[in-house]
């Protein structure tokens, strides 16, 4: 299945994809797609449905988040070998762990903020796993049991507040609307292999990444494992997995979003994104 919350910033309804591509509304069997309507029974209920008995949505419609009530985004740096080389990085010999609060969170069209003073603001195409029932101290050979689908996200990063200013990576990255995670979640079942998918992000039209989840250095089975050795992971919990290369800190000489350029970034089999940036304002925040 391909859930989706479709409509108004905050006033977001259920609802999923169905096989030509038109928004059903699941409003009479879940009140949202939150981490109780990621359990595995209530996927699986989900799944029986026969999708043109639903009501079908009129479009377009903007698509929010897929899934609400986020608890934590745990975010996993240099986990792509060619990534890591780009950045002159050393391979980390265990994952890199850091945070983004759900303040960052927003639609996968939604409009990113170009923070006050930001002169570095670049982008990272990442897959998301979204986790479906409470995981800890999980063994790898059990780890994808924990996951409930798949999701792309746009690890939004301001490099001198995550760099040049001291502490830790958490401050670059969490600023206002520095995570569009979306279009929709794509449940665990219909990716065969989660490393072995595609993935890019163009900058007003150029492509600067173009990569694979093969080249991860962490896999998903490991990184669900890993983080739930030291903290659980819950219900609707959303770990993002690093970036191939090609980021705006990468390029010769460096190249970051400036306001008015638009991204676009994509992962196979999980859906598009598209965001416009502007600049920061009192009048606008």
């Amino acid at each position: 299945m391909k859930l989706v919350r479709y409509g108004q910033a905050g006033q977001e309804k259920p609802g999923l994809i169905d096989a030509q591509g038109q928004v059903r509304d699941l409003s009479t069997y879940v009140a949202d797609i939150d981490g109780a309507a990621l359990s595995p029974e209530t996927l699986q209920q989900l799944a029986a449905i026969d999708p043109a008995t639903l009501p079908a949505v009129p479009g377009p419609v903007r698509y929010g988040p897929p899934v609400t009530r986020i608890g934590k985004i745990i975010c996993v740096g240099l986990n792509y070998a060619d990534h890591a080389a780009e950045t002159n990085s050393p391979i980390p010999a265990e994952p890199i762990i850091f945070m983004k609060p759900t303040s960052s969170i927003i639609g996968p069209n939604d409009t990113v903020v170009i923070p006050r003073g930001s002169i570095k603001t670049d982008w990272e195409v990442e897959l998301g796993v979204v986790i479906g029932k409470k995981a800890s101290y999980v063994g790898e050979d059990e780890a994808l049991d924990y996951v409930a689908g798949y999701t792309v996200i746009n690890d939004v990063s301001e490099r001198e507040y995550q760099l040049e200013r001291g502490g830790t990576w958490d401050k670059g990255k969490g600023c206002d609307t520095f995570s569009p995670i979306g279009p929709w979640m794509v449940t665990r079942d219909e990716v065969v292999d989660p490393q072995n998918l595609s993935m890019w992000l163009d900058v007003n039209g150029k492509r600067y990444q173009n990569g694979s989840t093969r080249t991860m250095i962490f896999t998903v089975s490991k990184l669900v494992s890993y983080i739930s050795e030291f903290m659980s992971l819950l219900p609707g919990d959303i770990i993002s997995t690093g970036t191939p290369p090609g980021v705006g800190l990468g390029q010769k000489p460096p190249v970051y979003v400036q306001a008015g350029d638009t991204m676009r970034l994509s992962i196979q089999g999980l859906g598009e994104q598209q965001q416009a940036t502007r600049a920061w304002s009192r009048e606008l925040a």
